[in-house]
């Protein structure tokens, strides 16, 4: 009633549940950074000691957690944390004394880049696969393409990314092991980082050897990134797909003599394409926690080789704003699904 009586526009359906959407999603962000940073002071350690250095004096260590704020209450210690945070400051490493939100500025294109090539892998084999196996419900190619689905789903990311290491670089030869890009490309020719995307990067520059050395370096990690979405997306697709191919509105097309191509591809998959976007952009938000792994296994240096380690190091700034970043990450691609799910089917 009070933005009627001051001639403001009450707010439309889609714009309420945005809103409603937001504030959940901003929820969602602090209760993870609450619980993360509850977490990492309850581990029995001491932050100051790892501050002051392995040779560090007990006065040495005190005045580092004077320095630090941890002789203060925890409470005070939180609101504190959080006032940093709506500044921008993300903190400072106890293990290296870097700026922590430089570091991830300089790591997250590192974790992205795969991740991105391998959910447009994902949707370039998955749909076509998944639409063709409803179109020919029990055939070969159907049987195939939901062997491959569940196979996709279920192989563990770990043992697949070893397996793709024995076979393409012990056995084969043809792929480097770990890394983002080789020594010898480093020396002569260095990528010069611009947007952090490699691929991007030596494109723009015309650094067509080193482009070539990092597109090798990409391919055992995005097949890997890539096999879980794609398995989803051709379960998605053939389940939505068959339910399309059997409305009335597809028999009376093929009645008047529609190619069936033309049938598959823009009749019938417009409908049924959007489960399979929201499916896979939720993997694709899942794929970022799962990419952790893949890092660690490719000494790919990444977000989460770098968690990794402040993991190990018990750098508990650097865990709790790696923690904050991958979260709002994937609470913002929930969101930007549920949005965009509301936009194409406005009954949501």
């Amino acid at each position: 009633m009070g933005l009627a009586v001051r001639g403001l526009p009450r707010p439309g359906p889609r714009a309420r549940f945005a809103i409603r959407r937001l504030g959940l999603a901003l929820l969602v962000v602090l209760g993870s950074v609450t619980i993360t940073f509850l977490i990492t002071r309850l581990v029995p350690s001491d932050p100051a000691a790892t501050w002051a250095g392995p040779r560090a004096t007990l006065d040495q260590i005190a005045t580092a957690r004077a320095r630090l704020g941890l002789d203060r209450p925890l409470y005070e210690q939180y609101l504190s944390y959080l006032g940093q945070l709506l500044h921008g400051d993300l903190g400072v490493s106890f293990a290296s004394k870097r700026d922590i939100a430089s570091d991830l500025a300089t790591m997250l294109p590192a974790t992205l880049e795969p991740l991105i090539l391998a959910t447009i892998l994902a949707f370039a084999v998955g749909i076509p696969v998944g639409v063709l196996a409803a179109a020919r419900p029990g055939s070969i190619l159907d049987q195939a393409a939901r062997l491959l689905s569940v196979t996709s789903v279920s192989l563990p990311t770990f043992w697949l990314a070893l397996l793709l290491q024995l076979l393409f670089f012990k056995q084969l030869g043809w792929l480097p092991l770990s890394g983002r890009v080789s020594d010898a490309i480093a020396l002569n020719s260095p990528v010069h980082p611009v947007t952090g995307f490699y691929l991007l990067d030596t494109a723009l520059a015309g650094n067509w050897a080193a482009f070539r050395d990092v597109a090798l370096h990409l391919v055992m990690p995005v097949l890997v990134l890539a096999t879980y979405p794609a398995g989803i997306a051709i379960r998605m697709t053939r389940a939505a797909m068959a339910e399309v191919l059997a409305e009335r509105y597809i028999l009376s097309a093929r009645a008047l003599g529609i190619s069936e191509r033309a049938i598959l591809f823009r009749y019938a998959l417009r409908n049924a394409i959007l489960p399979t976007i929201t499916v896979l952009g939720l993997s694709f938000a899942y794929s970022i926690t799962g990419a952790f792994l893949v890092e660690v296994i490719f000494s790919w240096p990444g977000v989460g080789a770098y968690t990794a380690a402040a993991v190990s190091n018990l750098d508990f700034p650097v865990v709790v704003a790696t923690t904050l970043v991958v979260t709002v990450l994937y609470v913002a691609i929930n969101l930007v699904v549920d949005l965009l799910h509301a936009w194409l089917d406005p009954r949501i």
